[in-house]
């Protein structure tokens, strides 16, 4: 092992690199109307396209007045038929009917990318709108070839109920019922038209007070898939990796998924734990970290998931309990409800395992920390988030190959791509925030 003075400047090295990481952030947000006090669509778009990094917009419906909002801004859109409409695009002529009405207006000052038709049909249940989705989907997407707009994709999303069985995540199938009659014609169809099977996962539905951590990209212990023996450190990767899982049992793993809807309200019943601004920011600011990183999950390594928060605004006429109107990044005044990660122009953004340029803050493992904890700290760290490639082999700091190093390298990186919030250097006790440039 090399003496500690060459620990401590490869240590050092390893953080002087990452702040030459600096990057753009693309993400797209849900923007949802139910509300009395938001402003206007072309006060969002103007907001949007001049105060924000946001690049991507999905509307539940088609509103023209939104639609035309966003004529000539570089933010395309995803728009959806309501599931009524979808009995009547099954026929050639009701299809092409409908994207002369919601689609030729607009195109192409307005950069339409992709059509959902309905929201989350099997969930329904209804048998009439479930029966003709598939053929809906093949319909629409005719009519937008001849209508010449063929770079349009064609979708629908999905609730986490079309799984029979999610845990652990390498086990999981399709609800037996819709895995022949519509999955398989509707992964064929993603397959041949090269769009993707789009899912909303929310972590947020699923967890309790002890799987809380898990649930928002924290410091926790894991939770082991018995016959992979991987240690997912975080829900919304077992959720994917569910997905896929399913996917691929039926022959479907090439698929590209999509992450149609996620986020974490801010506000919620009384007592119930788990809900603020900062849990919200913790989710948030770790799924960025995630999607952005590039790195996948542990059953789809380097793969890049085109993701949705949920949502734009807070919505006060949403029916149901507290959370439903608090899942917003803004107020109706533009305000931003919490710090999200690099989605404000003007903040300083990093890949993952970058760090700002200039001043700051840098997180540091204490001394005498044991190998263990340090390996477990560099698990963590690397697969949430983290951008370690350069303590890989073949690396720039893969030398020395320690512990030590390999930490220091990887707890920082985590912490700058968490945007240096203090509780994100902890790491159990092993880790403490340094005011210092260690460089110097």
């Amino acid at each position: 092992m090399a003496p500690p003075a060459m620990l401590h400047d490869v240590g050092l090295r390893a953080l002087l690199l990452l702040s030459s990481a600096v990057a753009a952030l693309s993400i797209g947000v849900n923007y949802g109307t139910l509300g009395n006090n938001l402003p206007p669509p072309a006060q969002v778009a103007s907001f949007l396209q001049a105060k924000t990094t946001i690049d991507r917009i999905k509307i539940f419906d088609s509103n023209p007045d939104i639609i035309r909002a966003f004529a000539g801004t570089r933010i395309s859109l995803t728009i959806s038929t309501t599931n009524g409409d979808i009995p009547g695009l099954v026929s050639r002529e009701g299809a092409a009917a409908w994207v002369a009405s919601h689609v030729a207006p607009f195109v192409p000052a307005t950069k339409i990318d992709l059509i959902l038709v309905g929201n989350e049909i099997l969930m329904s249940g209804d048998k009439n709108l479930i029966v003709n989705l598939v053929p809906a989907m093949h319909s629409l997407h005719n009519a937008l070839v001849v209508a010449g707009f063929r770079q349009i994709r064609v979708s629908t999303p999905h609730f986490l109920g079309i799984l029979e069985a999610s845990e652990p995540p390498s086990s999981a199938r399709f609800r037996y019922g819709w895995e022949k009659s519509v999955l398989i014609p509707m992964l064929n169809f993603h397959r041949a038209t090269k769009s993707p099977f789009i899912v909303n996962p929310y972590p947020y539905f699923n967890y309790n007070p002890r799987t809380l951590n898990y649930a928002i990209f924290r410091k926790n212990g894991g939770i082991l898939d018995k016959y992979t023996k991987i240690r997912y450190t975080n829900m919304l990767d077992a959720q994917l990796d569910a997905i896929y899982s399913a996917m691929k049992r039926i022959g479907y793993g090439d698929v590209q998924i999509m992450i149609g809807e996620t986020g974490w309200p801010t506000q919620a019943e009384p007592g119930q734990a788990g809900v603020s601004a900062d849990y919200a920011a913790s989710y948030i600011n770790g799924l960025i970290s995630k999607v952005s990183s590039g790195r996948g999950t542990p059953l789809m390594p380097g793969r890049r998931f085109e993701t949705y928060i949920f949502a734009l605004f807070n919505e006060n006429l949403k029916p149901g309990p507290i959370a439903e109107r608090n899942w917003g990044l803004f107020r109706p005044d533009f305000s931003p409800v919490y710090n999200a990660l690099g989605i404000m122009k003007g903040q300083i953004v990093r890949r993952p395992g970058g760090t700002r340029a200039g001043g700051g803050s840098w997180c540091v493992p204490k001394a005498r920390v044991s190998t263990a904890v340090l390996q477990n700290n560099i698990n963590y760290a690397c697969s949430n988030g983290a951008n370690c490639k350069a303590i890989q082999a073949g690396g720039s700091c893969f030398q020395p190959n320690n512990l030590q190093a390999h930490a220091a390298y990887a707890m920082n990186a985590y912490y700058q791509a968490q945007g240096r919030r203090p509780f994100t250097c902890n790491f159990a006790g092993s880790g403490f925030v340094t005011s210092r440039n260690p460089s110097n």
